[in-house]
């Protein structure tokens, strides 16, 4: 009966400290502080979440889920792409090429990345078309020679719609060597997908033109695959490749983009350690608030021990406490952190107005309202962290009160 009496106790003189203003008040101040803390925590990591997930779709809009090749190029990549998608989880498989070149207009060049693509096999409702802006990637048609460019790339070369560009393809052939091949194109539109590795460096035309001046004939590069889960995808291309991908290089997002990610894990992991101070210092005011108790409870623990109460049970009474102001804290910034991350789209606006300036101003960022998505994994975490600090906050205090020496504070009462 010790464990729920030294509860009872806890909780008793907690309640009690309404009659000690400055003492009721730092534990208020505690419990906010822990609740601001567990708040800004859930706050922060959902909209570096959305932030997450809104790079890896512009990243794989142009690379897919997913890559099948062959060095030399793809001959057979008819057969291979029903075989692909005839495979469970896989929802597309586009034949692209891509091509290291040089564009020019005028006295201005730039290096880039040709890709090759065929529209009428890109899914009305993909990344790659999403990011175009209207008709762009329709008027990619064979022989057409039209050229759609990232709108980085076409600031650097001075290029607009309806300008034409030359683009110089080096070639190595096995009779004659290094060559290359110059091609005149159009540009028939721009694309701005928010990532600097596409926007300045990337140009789409028709797989058709692409295999021209590649040199190809009938062969491709590669086919982009797309899956039904991007997270699944490294299992059901390596799946895939394990029954028929023999002789094939195959290779999914996370090993093309292994950096980026590895980046946004890091930031992330720093940002959970540097708002963590937060509930750090709320739990230093757990600390002062217990130690007030303690000084204040000298006569009270004295009984309790000449009652019986071992130093164990003194430690577990006024662990209770800060474990409690703890828990209410937590809980508070759970609720406010989930429905503030929950509704980020709804508030991010109205704070806006209200203070008269932009989080993100269209002119320095290509996202102009905060992404967030809620991971309930995180607030597990976050939850955790904060537990386990203002838990930890308890046992100096704690460890205090089991030292008061009964005789000593009961012969002068």
């Amino acid at each position: 009966m010790r464990r729920p009496v030294a509860a009872y106790i806890g909780l008793r003189y907690l309640r009690s400290q309404r009659a000690n203003q400055f003492a009721s008040f730092v534990t208020l101040a505690s419990a906010l502080g822990v609740a601001l803390g567990v708040a800004a925590l859930i706050v922060v990591l959902s909209v570096m979440n959305g932030f997450g997930d809104e790079l890896r779709t512009r990243l794989t809009s142009v690379t897919g889920h997913a890559w099948v090749g062959a060095d030399g190029g793809l001959a057979d990549w008819q057969a291979r792409r029903a075989q692909l998608l005839g495979f469970p989880g896989i929802t597309a498989a586009v034949p692209v090429i891509e091509l290291d070149a040089v564009l020019g207009r005028g006295p201005a060049l730039a290096g880039a990345i040709v890709t090759g693509t065929d529209p009428a096999l890109e899914d009305a409702a993909s990344a790659l078309r999403a990011g175009m802006r209207a008709g762009s990637l329709d008027a990619l048609q064979p022989g057409s020679r039209a050229i759609v460019l990232g709108e980085a790339l076409a600031a650097r070369i001075g290029a607009r719609v309806g300008d034409a560009v030359s683009v110089l393809v080096p070639t190595k052939d096995r009779e004659h060597g290094l060559q290359s091949r110059l091609w005149q194109f159009t540009v028939a539109g721009i694309f701005e997908l928010g990532v600097k590795d596409h926007d300045g460096t990337r140009a789409f035309v028709s797989l058709a033109d692409a295999a021209a001046i590649g040199g190809l004939g009938s062969r491709v590069g590669g086919l982009r695959i797309t899956t039904t889960d991007i997270f699944a995808a490294p299992q059901i291309i390596h799946a895939w490749a394990a029954r028929h991908g023999s002789g094939l290089v195959v290779r999914d997002w996370t090993q093309d983009h292994a950096t980026y990610f590895r980046a946004v894990r890091l930031e992330k992991t720093m940002m959970m350690v540097l708002l963590s101070l937060i509930v750090a210092v709320a739990a230093f005011n757990i600390v002062a608030t217990l130690v007030m108790v303690v000084t204040d409870k000298r006569g009270s623990i004295a009984i309790l021990r000449t009652l019986g109460f071992s130093r164990g049970d003194i430690v577990r009474v006024f662990a209770v406490q800060g474990v409690a102001i703890g828990w209410l804290g937590v809980a508070g910034g759970v609720m406010a952190g989930a429905g503030l991350a929950a509704n980020i789209g709804v508030v991010a606006p109205a704070l806006e107005r209200l203070l008269g300036f932009q989080f993100m101003p269209a002119d320095v960022y290509y996202l102009t309202s905060l992404p967030a998505d809620l991971h309930w994994e995180d607030v597990l975490a976050v939850s955790v962290v904060a537990l386990l600090i203002t838990a930890v906050a308890t046992v100096y205090p704690a460890v205090r009160a089991a030292g008061v020496e009964p005789a000593e504070v009961l012969r002068y009462e």
